[in-house]
């Protein structure tokens, strides 16, 4: 089967960093599902481990998470899909990812794809969603307010693969004020279309920009890009027993400066179902089922930003290229073989 990968982690303009090959064809076991895949989407993930991941020596890495297709053929204890389904999902760190014709995953962590969307902006949600809904409802627990606090949530890097869900699901599964973050015009007008009730420059001091809203403090704060940059912003906007979440990676956090107002926080890391095969890991497949049904019925729309063509060694540098350097909008599509 054809595929994308590497053997030597390196920068995007060398050569080597992603190189089509070939692959024999994987064969599903227990409770696994074979999909061939018709579409995928990159995110920052797949950059980072491109990176600093080395494989085994003589070995191929093949990354990718995001993944719409067709199911090919299921494991002898698979239940919940069969041959033909149309599915999509954003899988487990796997040695073998979604950037091949056929790819391997866990029946659990699978969602029956919108019948309203087709494959390349199907493909675009399911890692972000994941993270999204974990992030704003198992770790914020953002249905439930904060006592005194403004009934909102601030959301950084609203324009972002993750913040263009948040703001969705923020603003049509909950009663909270949605303020996204977006420094640039496009990207302003891309959060506004997505829901947000206000949107605020994060190339100027948060708390500032969000005591001009003139709402109050916030019971909810979501960071998705720059947490270290804007960390003590954060602890000084961030209402009294507020609740902080966040899914990036900075180098030092420092969380004292939440203490004087008892401000409690989240690590937000979708892996972590699939990594620890935890017992509620069926949550994401569900989560992914909802998010079907919430599509199809109109209420969340895909957060595809750009089709690059096809799947290969080429495109796929391309799309890790404008990943690295951070100005995407929305998610990054590549479709057929």
């Amino acid at each position: 089967m054809r595929a994308v990968g590497y053997q030597i982690p390196a920068p995007i303009t060398d050569e080597a960093s992603l190189v089509d090959i070939d692959l024999p064809k994987p064969e599903p076991k227990g409770r696994q599902l074979l999909v061939e895949i018709k579409a995928i989407s990159v995110n920052p993930v797949d950059t980072k481990i491109r990176r600093s991941a080395k494989p085994e020596a003589g070995s191929w890495r093949v990354l990718g998470w995001d993944a719409a297709g067709r199911v090919a053929a299921a494991g002898p204890d698979a239940r919940l899909f069969k041959a033909g389904d149309d599915v999509f999902y954003s899988g487990a760190l796997a040695p073998q990812g979604t950037n091949a014709e056929f790819h391997l995953v866990d029946e659990r962590l699978v969602g029956r794809k919108p019948g309203s969307l087709d494959y390349a902006q199907a493909a675009a949600l399911p890692l972000t969603a994941i993270t999204a809904f974990e992030a704003l409802f198992d770790r914020l627990d953002a249905r439930k307010p904060v006592t005194g606090a403004a009934n909102a949530i601030l959301i950084i890097g609203g324009a972002g693969g993750v913040g263009s869900i948040a703001v969705q699901l923020a603003r049509q599964l909950t009663d909270l004020t949605v303020i996204a973050t977006a420094s640039r015009p496009e990207t302003r007008d891309w959060v506004v279309g997505l829901g947000a009730h206000h949107v605020i420059d994060h190339s100027k001091p948060l708390s500032s920009e969000v005591t001009a809203l003139g709402i109050g403090a916030p019971a909810f704060v979501f960071s998705t890009t720059n947490t270290d940059k804007h960390l003590a912003e954060i602890a000084e906007l961030i209402a009294p027993q507020g609740r902080f979440g966040l899914i990036d990676d900075p180098q030092t956090l420092d969380i004292n400066p939440f203490k004087r107002k008892s401000v409690s926080v989240h690590w937000e890391l979708m892996f972590t179902r699939s990594l620890f095969e935890t017992q509620d890991m069926a949550a994401q497949g569900e989560y992914l089922n909802e998010l079907s049904r919430l599509v199809d019925a109109g209420t969340i729309r895909t957060t595809l930003g750009e089709t690059f063509g096809r799947i290969n060694a080429a495109n796929l540098k391309r799309a890790h290229a404008l990943i690295e350097t951070g100005k995407a909008k929305g998610k990054i599509v590549l479709e057929g073989f």
